[in-house]
This record gives structure tokens, C-alpha cells and sequence, in this order.
């Protein structure tokens, strides 16, 4: 046990001195009392050389008892979550421990200490959840960054970091925030969402499945477009699992998401850089160095600056079959957002030539979103099917049409295809996979 647990147990105590205030009061004033009876307790030395389960099956066992001794004034459940509450504090991350335990939880919005909010199939709600106070929610913060090399201060208010689940976490605090540290954490399934899953929620229906499983394997490049939480990196993961095991795949990212399966995977993670400045990593120099490592596909987190010339120019340059994200909110939007990275990068080039690379390297741009209820959609298969004159030609092959809301506000549509024979079609046919004529006349009502 590292003597930053005896840190944490520390800085519990002399949070637990100064006075708090809760909805419940007596509850709090009970805790605080058992609480600080348990620290002076502890032998620090003692602590510091248990393990961690150890240590945890012995406080348990401790609390249990001390509240078994006293008359308290609470039912066996309110005993309970005392014990719980008093253990998250000094060995977990106090308040945000139940939401981090409820699997159905994907993301927690902390909006100052008293103000929680979490997201559930796709809906924001507000919980009951609550800090004492600032400094409470800042020790949580601290803890958290401090576990992965970070510091959060007045100098450096603001940090990206990850959870030990994989879950990425974002505080900024004050002066940068005017009501209190604020939290973001976007989370994770321990179980990797499958194709099944995408069709059995209704995401994507099966053909379009199946026609974008025949463009992995035969190696088109592709890119998945969306907004924020529109289900990219879930949609990326599930076309990761259909690359062929015996493949080298590189995956580089901001905050480690995915969760390949394959055997032969490489991943690679950004740095920001430190204190003075120094030692980042980005996106472009992790490119750079995938291609000298002999990748068969280089998979990209998200694409968010000029490491798309890098990308693309991988593409272009026997990397085929490589895959990656970006932020947009169409697939022409995606085009236009990939010319305006290029251009940061190299000002020089003209739009012409810089529309030529995209159209030479991507092969298709996959748009997703989430809808008005919550749930997640595909709304575009399209592909790149070449330039004429200064413009890059593009085609839909499938879409997602939005026909309404039922009474219980769920979205209604059709998933059809345009009629459009994909020019990618003899692509997939020389590997043996044949697109059925029925692909193009397919609908399906959800």
C-alpha cells in the first residue's frame, strides 16, 4: 500500500473536523463522529504496508461493529449505507463510488459540489447525490489526478485524466469555473458493446451491418462522424472486432476508449504537456510513429487537428483499411471539417489538391447521432466516389429517415437504401463478398 492512501485517510480527518451540512443532519453528524473515531484509531504506519482489499475487510469490519455497539438512531439500511459512505470516503472516491458501481450510468456531470447529474439510456437526470462542500469535491479531484501523475491547482485549472475502469474524467476549477469545481466523466462498458447489441437496440439493422463488415475486411478507409456522445467510439469498436485476427492494428487516442479484441494490438495514448510546458504528445507525432511500426491498420481515436494529413496520407501510401472518428455534424460537414485541419496544417496547399487527397484516401464517412429520445443512430452510409472538377462527388448509400414521435417520445423512422449500386461494389466482390440486389431496395421501419 503506497503512502498515498495515508494522505487521503489524512486529509478525511481534517475534512471531518470542520462542520458540514447535509439534508440530514444527524445522519452526517453520526458520520462524522464515527469517522473520525476510526482515523485516530488507525495505526498510519500499519496502514500504509496492507493491502488494499485487506485494509477494506478490516475497516468494514470495524465500522460494522462500532455502529453495532452504539443506540443509533437509524434503520439497518441507513446503517448500512453509513458503513458504505465512511469506507467510499477513505478508500474510493467518496460520493461518485454508487455511480460508479450503477452499470447503467454513462456519464457523471458534477455542477459544483450540491448539483450532480448523471445520463441514463441516453437521458440527463439529477440525482441526490451531494459533496459537503467545495473543498470536499476538490480532494475527490485531487485524488483523482494525483493518481495519474497530474496536478490540479490555481496555476493549472484545468485536467483530463482517467479513471482506473478507463473512464476519462475532465475537472476545472476555480477561477475558470465561477460556481465551484465542475466534473465531467464520460464512462466506459466493462463489456464491450456487439454487433448484436447495435441491432437488438435498434442502431444499426443488420444489412447495413453486414455491407459495412464486407468494406472492413476488404480494407476501405473509413471515417465515423457525430457529435459528442452520438456513439462513434462504440460504433469504431464493434467495426474493429470484424478486422481479421492476423492483422497488426495500431490504435492511438486522447483517453484509451476502445477495447479491441483481436490478438495483435498496439495502443498508444497522447500526453499533455507538463507544469513547464513540456513533454506532450500529440495525435500527429503518434501517427508518425505508428507508421514506422509496421502497422496493417492504424485505427485513430478521434481526428481533431493536422494529424489528418498524416492520416490521410497514410491512406494513401499502403495503410489501407485504416479507421477513424471525427466531430461533424454531416458528412459534408466531415469533408469540410477535414479540409479545414488540412489547411491548418499546410496553409500552402491548395483546396484543390488538398480535396484530391481526401477523395483519393477515404472510401466511405459513416454519420451517427444521437436523437431527440436519446437513443443512438446510424443516419448515413455514404461514400467518396471521386472529384469532378474542384468539388469531391459523394453518394448516400443507406439513410436513416425520421418519420415522428410516438406517444411515449420515442423517435420513429425508416432505415432505407437509396437505390444507389456502391462503387465499391467490385472492391468487396474480389474478396468474395457479394452485395445482394435486395440492399438496394431495402427498408425497415423502427
Amino acid at each position: 500500500m503506497s503512502s498515498r492512501l495515508v494522505d487521503r485517510v489524512r486529509n478525511a480527518q481534517q475534512r471531518y473536523r470542520s462542520p458540514a451540512t447535509s439534508d440530514n443532519a444527524e445522519f452526517e453528524r453520526i458520520k462524522r463522529t464515527l469517522h473520525s473515531e476510526l482515523i485516530e484509531a488507525l495505526d498510519f504506519e500499519q496502514v500504509s504496508k496492507t493491502p488494499r482489499e485487506e485494509l477494506s475487510q478490516r475497516l468494514r469490519k470495524t465500522l460494522t461493529e462500532q455502529v453495532e455497539q452504539r443506540s443509533l438512531p437509524l434503520n439497518r439500511i441507513e446503517r448500512e449505507r453509513l458503513v458504505e459512505e465512511i469506507l467510499d470516503d477513505i478508500l474510493g472516491l467518496g460520493p461518485l463510488e454508487p455511480l460508479l458501481r450503477d452499470p447503467e450510468i454513462s456519464d457523471i456531470l458534477i455542477n459544483g459540489p450540491k448539483t450532480i447529474y448523471v445520463e441514463k439510456k441516453g437521458r440527463l437526470q439529477k440525482t441526490n447525490v451531494k459533496f459537503q462542500d467545495d473543498a470536499h469535491l476538490m480532494q475527490i479531484i485531487d485524488r483523482i489526478v494525483s493518481a495519474v501523475g497530474r496536478r490540479i491547482d490555481e496555476t493549472n485549472p484545468m485536467v483530463d485524466a482517467r479513471l482506473a475502469d478507463g473512464s476519462r474524467f475532465n475537472a476545472i476549477i476555480p477561477p475558470l469555473a465561477l460556481d465551484g469545481p465542475s466534473v465531467s466523466i464520460r464512462r466506459f462498458g466493462t463489456v464491450p458493446i456487439t454487433a448484436e447489441d447495435l441491432i437488438a437496440f435498434g442502431s444499426v439493422p443488420r444489412p447495413i451491418l453486414e455491407v459495412l463488415k464486407g468494406c472492413v475486411k476488404s480494407k476501405l478507409n473509413m471515417v465515423i462522424s457525430g457529435g459528442t456522445g452520438s456513439g462513434k467510439t462504440t460504433l469504431l469498436n464493434v467495426l474493429s472486432s470484424f478486422i481479421p485476427p492476423g492483422e497488426r492494428i495500431i490504435t492511438i487516442e486522447d483517453a484509451a476508449e476502445l477495447q479491441l479484441q483481436q490478438p495483435h494490438v498496439v495502443r498508444l495514448e497522447t500526453r499533455p504537456p507538463n507544469l513547464e510546458g513540456k513533454g506532450e504528445v500529440t495525435a500527429r507525432d503518434l501517427v508518425k510513429n505508428a507508421l514506422r511500426m509496421r502497422p496493417d491498420r492504424i485505427i485513430l481515436g478521434e481526428i481533431r487537428g493536422a494529424e489528418a494529413i498524416d492520416m490521410l496520407q497514410a491512406m494513401n501510401t499502403g495503410h489501407e483499411g485504416s479507421i477513424a472518428t471525427v466531430h461533424a455534424n454531416s458528412t459534408r460537414e466531415a469533408l469540410s471539417r477535414f479540409e479545414t485541419m488540412i489547411g491548418m496544417g499546410m496553409p500552402n496547399l491548395a483546396d484543390k489538391n488538398i480535396r484530391e487527397m481526401i477523395a483519393r484516401a477515404l472510401d466511405i464517412i459513416i454519420q451517427v447521432d444521437r436523437l431527440a429520445d436519446g437513443t443512438r443512430r446510424l443516419l448515413a452510409v455514404t461514400e467518396i466516389i471521386g472529384m469532378e472538377g474542384d468539388i469531391v462527388t459523394t453518394q448516400d448509400l443507406f439513410v436513416f429517415r425520421q418519420t415522428g414521435v410516438d406517444d411515449e417520445g420515442r423517435v420513429r423512422g425508416r432505415f432505407m437504401s437509396t437505390g444507389v449500386r456502391p462503387k465499391f461494389a467490385g472492391r468487396l466482390a474480389s474478396n468474395g463478398i457479394r452485395l445482394s440486389s435486395d440492399l438496394f431496395r431495402f427498408q425497415m421501419d423502427i
